[in-house]
């Protein structure tokens, strides 16, 4: 299990309200993607069933970790196909799943006073999934805590939000991210590193995605098309040739998904026309991404057309 940064005072806020006698039914996880808000809710559920059985922490664990924990349940995306996990998750957490919970909540705790819900993310419920879960949050059975996570709790029934205790989880600095980083990939060089650094903005999860990739070399290139326009398309090019491979698709899926943000980026220092430009080229390159996975576009053809947008970036400046 890898170590955790930043974000300690939320992350200790639960089991210290509990320890308080202050421990509200119902606690919101919130903020960016990837900042370890899952893995705080399962830690904190950990430390919750096993103060309330008077039980070790170890052993807590071992029956959660097992799926043999009568007062511990998680509700997330199941997977499409059980027998194909590389197929995928389902878009959303089922009424049925939280229909699922009624014969759990009937009954008294089995181990302890207490028992732990998790949903992460609660982002995920279909709409009947919600109105659902609202009657639990609204009429909690005795002892039981929910500890939901959202990456936009915007989003949700204003009703659920009104029943949580809200935590929230900051975005990391760049020095806590390379420290986060360097931790979790220590073999990475210091070029990956801060390629990784930039593309997580703020978010060790979501730069992790990026491990392994060689961003470093799609940054560097990315960086001198804004910097030069690239003007004949020697950069492109070669980008197209290297991407567009079938054994690249992960590089290519992270060239995706990383140009758009590169373009926000630099539009950051822009100004007047130069801004409008740079925003045009960002909804250009947002478009094209979703389509060109969306609709199976030819990688090299999109490789190309993304690259020649960030090389609108030299023409802005």
């Amino acid at each position: 299990m890898t170590a955790m940064f930043g974000n300690e005072g939320a992350r200790g806020a639960i089991p210290a309200a509990d320890r308080a006698g202050n421990l509200h039914h119902a606690w919101l996880l919130t903020g960016a993607e990837g900042l370890g808000k899952g893995r705080a809710a399962r830690d904190a559920a950990e430390a919750l069933l096993a103060r309330a059985a008077g039980d070790d922490r170890g052993r807590t664990a071992a029956m959660i970790a097992s799926g043999a924990h009568p007062d511990y349940r998680v509700l997330e995306r199941l997977p499409v196909d059980a027998d194909k996990p590389e197929k995928g998750t389902a878009r959303s957490i089922t009424i049925g799943q939280v229909r699922g919970l009624g014969p759990m909540l009937a009954v008294k705790p089995s181990m302890s006073d207490r028992r732990v819900i998790v949903i992460d993310a609660i982002d995920d419920l279909e709409r009947p999934a919600a109105n659902a879960l609202l009657k639990s949050l609204e009429e909690p059975p005795a002892g039981t805590i929910f500890l939901l996570v959202s990456h936009a709790p915007g989003r949700l029934l204003p009703t659920i939000r009104s029943r949580c205790r809200v935590l929230r989880f900051d975005t990391l600095s760049d020095a806590a991210m390379q420290d986060a980083l360097r931790s979790a990939l220590p073999a990475a060089s210091p070029g990956e590193v801060a390629a990784l650094v930039r593309a997580g903005a703020g978010s060790p999860g979501r730069a992790l995605r990026f491990a392994g990739l060689d961003l470093a070399t799609i940054e560097t290139a990315l960086a001198d098309i804004a910097d030069s326009g690239d003007a004949a398309n020697c950069q492109r090019v070669k980008l197209s040739k290297a991407l567009a491979l079938k054994a690249s698709q992960p590089r290519y899926e992270a060239f995706l998904e990383r140009v758009p943000a590169f373009i926000a980026e630099r539009a950051r220092g822009l100004g007047g026309d130069a801004l409008r430009d740079a925003l045009d080229a960002y909804a250009a390159a947002t478009d094209l991404a979703r389509a060109s996975l969306g609709q199976s576009l030819d990688p090299a053809t999109t490789v190309f057309e993304m690259a020649g947008l960030v090389a609108r970036l030299a023409r802005s400046r």
